[in-house]
């Protein structure tokens, strides 16, 4: 089973630096409490890591 991430925005990026909006939209993200499925790798976990304070995540099964 491959693994996926449910990664969901969960607070606003108002007031936030321009590279944690940048990351956040590349994401796929865009309004709060929005949910996006991606692949678990590397790059998806540095960019999880580098807004977890932004975001909630889910390891799921697909």
């Amino acid at each position: 089973m491959a693994k996926k991430l449910e990664i969901t925005l969960t607070r606003s990026l108002i007031g936030r630096p321009e590279d944690q909006r940048v990351t956040v939209k590349t994401l796929g993200l865009g309004k709060t409490n929005s949910t996006v499925v991606k692949e678990d790798n590397a790059a998806m976990r540095g960019m999880v890591n580098k807004v977890a304070h932004l975001v909630s995540v889910r390891e799921i099964d697909a």
